[in-house]
């Protein structure tokens, strides 16, 4: 089996959650390649030690990331680093000519995004790939072969979303994410959005362009925290004027079918009840499905159909069938973590063979990220105008 060496840049949640994938590789059943964490790089030396202790092929410990990308030793690069510094870093990479997966958003806004996608242009023998692992839970991977299948006839509406009540404690200390100078102005949508956005630009579903040339999408952005405490010590505030709540409207396109629809994307901090669920519902003229990540190995599908025209949703109970096979049966249940392996396995699988098993089983792709820097900049523009 191939081994690909990679570097963490970027040690907190995430850069964990990947080396924590690596360790078990084990459980995939007969993939292309494994990854083997070689190098690491962090501002601050607190995770070095959990790094370490854990993975033993880790030969680099340094705090300049020029320095991990001038690895001979280092093949690709995870990086999980706040928003402002994804252009710069991720250039360099993709000129070190490391295989790159960078975290969402691809840049703090589309003019960094598009000096990323000139990068990549220049070298087509990168492999680069951007982050969003919902997609990759059995249930929507189910969701997306009937997709592919063309079951739900002409598209009458979508809606997806991620929201979460992270930031309903107005006592919680500000950090990068509600800074505008690190997470950028598309505030909410930066961060979440992307997820938001996998699923329906996977299925090839665009939105449309005025006469003038410009998306035709509206928004209500909602700014519901105004200022934060500093720090942990709550002895002063500072203003916070990132957007917490995204509400976008597009008017969208299927090329399957040459018919439009409306596609309905929310992103929130702050939405009371909501743990963190990501979701997604398609209703079609034939068939209609929804998930919800709170019931998440239950797919709801309305077949039209077959039921003679009564409006009964029926539960489609997925189990463990995940499109990567592991060692797990599929009597169990599908969890995050089995999401995060997942879309590993599906960046190393398609870094080696140059394929996919279809399309859903993918990662999203730089073109991808690249429409959802125009959502977002023109949810900001309807926002503002």
């Amino acid at each position: 089996m191939k081994t690909i060496r990679f570097g963490i840049i970027g040690c907190g949640l995430m850069g964990k959650e990947f080396a924590s994938a690596a360790a078990r590789w084990c459980h995939l059943v007969d993939p292309a390649a494994r990854p083997e964490i070689v190098a690491i790089c962090n501002r601050s030396e607190k995770p070095f030690a959990w790094f370490t202790e854990n993975f033993p092929t880790i030969t680099q410990v340094t705090h300049d990331y020029k320095a991990l990308l001038a690895n001979p030793d280092v093949d690709a690069v995870y990086i999980a680093l706040p928003h402002d510094l994804h252009e710069q870093t991720y250039i360099d990479a993709i000129r070190a000519g490391k295989h790159l997966m960078g975290e969402k958003p691809f840049g703090i806004d589309l003019q960094a995004n598009r000096a990323i996608a000139d990068a990549i242009a220049k070298h087509p023998d990168v492999f680069v790939r951007c982050v969003s692992q919902f997609p990759f839970y059995p249930a929507v991977q189910h969701l997306g072969t009937m997709v592919e299948q063309k079951k739900f006839g002409r598209i009458l509406n979508v809606q997806t979303g991620f929201l979460h009540s992270s930031d309903l404690d107005r006592d919680k200390p500000i950090n990068w994410k509600r800074m505008i100078e690190s997470n950028g102005e598309y505030g909410v949508m930066g961060d979440l959005g992307m997820h938001a956005c996998h699923v329906p630009l996977r299925a090839g579903w665009r939105p449309m362009r005025a006469s003038s040339g410009e998306l035709k999408i509206s928004s209500v952005l909602s700014n519901v925290v105004t200022e934060r405490w500093t720090d942990k010590t709550r002895s002063e505030k500072t203003p916070c004027k990132t957007w917490d709540n995204a509400t976008v409207l597009i008017h969208a396109h299927d090329p399957q079918t040459d018919n439009q629809f409306p596609w309905t994307l929310r992103t929130e901090r702050i939405a009371p009840g909501e743990k963190n669920s990501w979701y997604v519902e398609v209703l079609g003229e034939t068939m209609s499905a929804k998930w919800n990540s709170r019931e998440a190995n239950t797919l709801h599908v309305l077949d039209h159909q077959a039921t003679g025209g009564a409006q009964n949703w029926q539960q489609l109970q997925t189990g463990y069938s995940p499109r990567y096979a592991t060692i797990t049966g599929g009597i169990f249940e599908f969890g995050f973590t089995d999401a995060i392996l997942q879309m590993w396995a599906a960046y190393l699988h398609e870094m080696v063979t140059g394929e996919v098993p279809n399309s859903f089983a993918g990662c999203v792709t730089p073109d991808e990220v690249t429409v959802s820097h125009e959502i977002f900049t023109a949810a900001l523009q309807s926002a503002n105008g």
